[in-house]
């Protein structure tokens, strides 16, 4: 785990190591854009076929499905599995690294539950 705290607001101490933020660059260039998370979740229950993913990603047409697949497969994230039978079967799951980010997911409902809740007390939109 970094010690990325000791870096936050101090300007006489050492700096952020340019590791902390390639790695918070190449993060949110996986998980970037609005259906990139709520499919990494779907697939965190386990294995699904495409249309199951079209199903419990609401709104997500077919063609975005497609494309954001194939994104968070070329970054290692998504592992698609092609069964040879009649009709033939497509499966998606994640990888270790997509299984991985599910603390990152975790986190970041942490923290936007507390800034809802903060947001929601002091009146502010």
């Amino acid at each position: 785990m970094s010690k990325f705290n000791e870096f936050i607001g101090s300007d006489t101490g050492p700096q952020c190591p340019r590791s902390y933020i390639l790695a918070l660059t190449d993060t949110v260039n996986v998980i970037h854009g609005k259906w990139k998370l709520p499919i990494i979740a779907s697939l965190l229950r386990g294995v699904n076929r495409f249309k199951d993913l079209l199903e419990s990603t609401e709104k997500i047409t077919p063609r975005m499905l497609s494309k954001e697949l194939k994104e968070l497969e070329l970054n290692g994230i998504v592992q698609r599995h092609v069964y040879n039978q009649t009709p033939v079967l497509i499966e998606y799951e994640l990888t270790e690294s997509g299984r991985g980010i599910a603390t990152v997911i975790d986190s970041m409902i942490d923290w936007g539950m507390l800034h809802r809740s903060q947001q929601m007390t002091t009146g502010a939109q």
